[in-house]
């Protein structure tokens, strides 16, 4: 059931994406960055077809994500891309503002929406995607940021090959995109969580059976009641929040739980998705 609904995100989002490109960006000829502007730059300058040079371009890349990220991530990226270019064959290329800029904006927040969506349930678009994935499993830094840096280059030194103004309005579109994934795809947010609890052992157990986390453990007493309790804390990420309320929740309903975003953290802590030791 888990794999299904996965899919059936990706799958909806991956379409909703086809619609963004055919009905906002296409129409008004804006610039596409990443893998696919490079692969287009190349087309231009050498002989060989752009679809070609997209293909030679992304193989390494999901040669390394499948080495890196894993098998399913790659085939959850491959469904995607798949999906995507299905829809964007059926979906019809319509103007729906005559507005350029409008269409920039408003195609760069649906499309950020469905990468963020996309990523989230474990796939990618391809080409930079994959990348900044890479990239961010060794630094906290935040994926739609890193994702407009690499396609800004791109774009850039397409501006000199095709049309400044078409450049512009895909800078706008690439920025507004990366803004919308960074408040979807938040793993690179930190959490410092405190649970104070007379439940100390047993919440401890539950988090380190479920929990790819190191937990801290001290002894504290309320300053007004006098009863002993434990003090836990632990560093999870903002995807974990929601999957570490249930498992405390059910040990101790009464826990206090304090929860504060971390700037930073230094020292051994697991940065990949797989944070689950059972998944749901």
């Amino acid at each position: 059931m888990d794999k299904l609904y996965r899919l059936g995100a990706i799958f909806v989002a991956s379409i909703i994406m086809g619609v963004a490109f055919n009905m906002f960006l296409l129409p008004h000829e804006i610039l596409s960055g990443g893998i696919t502007g490079i692969a287009m730059i190349f087309g231009l300058l050498t002989p060989i077809n752009s679809g070609i040079w997209l293909i030679l371009l992304n193989l390494p890349i999901l040669i390394i994500g499948w080495m890196k990220l894993g098998k399913t991530f790659i085939a959850n990226s491959i469904f995607s891309v798949a999906v995507t270019s299905v829809s964007m064959l059926y979906i019809p290329i319509v103007q729906v503002t005559a507005d350029a800029l409008l269409s920039s904006v408003f195609g760069g927040v649906i499309i950020g929406a469905a990468v963020g969506i996309i990523i989230r349930f474990y796939g990618s678009t391809g080409g930079f995607d994959v990348i900044g994935l890479l990239l961010t499993m060794k630094r906290d830094i935040p994926l739609g940021f890193l994702v407009f840096v690499l396609n800004s280059g791109v774009v850039f030194i397409s501006g000199f090959i095709f049309s400044w103004e078409l450049a512009m309005y895909t800078m706008a579109s690439i920025y507004i995109t990366g803004i919308v994934v960074d408040r979807i795809h938040t793993r690179h947010i930190k959490l410092s969580l405190m649970v104070v609890t007379a439940n100390g052992d047993e919440v401890k157990k539950k988090l380190l059976a479920n929990l790819y986390r190191g937990i801290t453990v001290t002894d504290g007493e309320g300053a007004y009641s006098g009863t002993k309790v434990k003090i836990l804390h632990s560093v999870i990420t903002r995807y974990e929040l929601a999957f570490v309320r249930p498992l405390i929740k059910e040990i101790d309903p009464n826990a206090f739980v304090s929860i504060t975003e971390t700037m930073e953290v230094v020292g051994n802590f697991r940065r990949d998705d797989n944070y689950k030791k059972n998944p749901m």
